[in-house]
């Protein structure tokens, strides 16, 4: 949605806007505490919305911990949610992801521009704190509109035929291996390097590309129409944003590795390429 058509609903009750700002160097509350959209509530997607039983960093919550954390946010199933961060949606995808692996994705909106295009354009900002809901919502999860389609586990990416690109978001010095951030640097064998920033206007106001642009890049990378895509970064965030943006540009038949290069960089048993890729 457009910065316009958010400030047009800062008032409205049954919009709710979160701020998924996240920095690895330091606790991004601290920037939501300072300034933030009127009315918006902080979640820390990382921790919130991650398993904290599993092995590998990032994965999807269980079903339950991901409703709890709606509840206390004041969502319920007909609340229409707003995201944004500093990166363009970078956060506020994952989320997306997560709620729509439960079935709630089509109530998820995220913010062209995010933080970046609101304070450009001078809108709003506070540094007072929102209060927490104290309705008594229903966040429903039912098994039967869960879409586990949307994700994909290393046994998905094995099995990618062909007819299949398996798309590698990072940055190039993740890709050829020189940037190492797991037990093993390189890539999945196969893997074709797509870089998730250049779907948007990082430079400027950090809104989405054309889709025009986007499918221009998406057939740079072999990826048509029909053509079944698994995306994967380090730890299935990036690799989220990416996914909305090819979906953005009409292109359906999208899943997202959850535990990305998290998991499969870290496990011997899974094959690696390094380097250059061959022309």
């Amino acid at each position: 949605v457009s910065t316009d058509w958010l400030a047009e609903r800062l008032d409205d009750p049954n919009v709710r806007i979160i701020d998924c700002r996240y920095a690895f160097d330091h606790d991004c509350r601290d920037d939501y505490d300072e300034s933030h959209i009127p009315g918006s509530l902080y979640l820390n997607w990382a921790t919130e919305l991650s398993d904290p039983d599993s092995a590998v960093d990032f994965m999807i919550a269980p079903p339950e911990q991901v409703a709890a954390v709606m509840r206390r946010l004041g969502i319920g199933d007909e609340t229409t949610i707003v995201a944004y961060d500093q990166e363009g949606g970078h956060f506020g995808s994952r989320v997306w992801l997560i709620l729509a692996r439960y079935g709630h994705g089509g109530q998820l909106k995220i913010l062209n521009g995010g933080w970046t295009a609101w304070t450009q354009e001078g809108r709003p900002t506070t540094g007072e704190p929102t209060p927490a809901s104290s309705a008594d919502v229903t966040f429903t999860m039912n098994p039967e509109d869960f879409q586990p389609e949307l994700v994909a586990d290393w046994r998905d990416v094995q099995r990618a035929g062909d007819d299949s690109v398996v798309l590698d978001v990072r940055r190039l010095s993740e890709f050829t291996g020189e940037e190492v951030r797991a037990k093993r640097g390189g890539r999945i064998p196969g893997s074709v390097w797509s870089f998730w920033q250049d779907n948007l206007n990082w430079d400027g106001d950090r809104r989405f590309v054309s889709t025009e642009r986007i499918v221009d890049r998406a057939r740079e990378a072999g990826i048509e129409r029909e053509t079944p895509v698994i995306t994967y970064c380090q730890g299935g965030v990036r690799a989220a944003h990416a996914a909305i943006a090819l979906r953005l540009a009409g292109y359906d038949n999208v899943r997202v590795y959850d535990g990305s290069w998290a998991e499969w960089g870290n496990r011997d048993d899974l094959e690696i390429e390094a380097g250059e890729p061959a022309s």
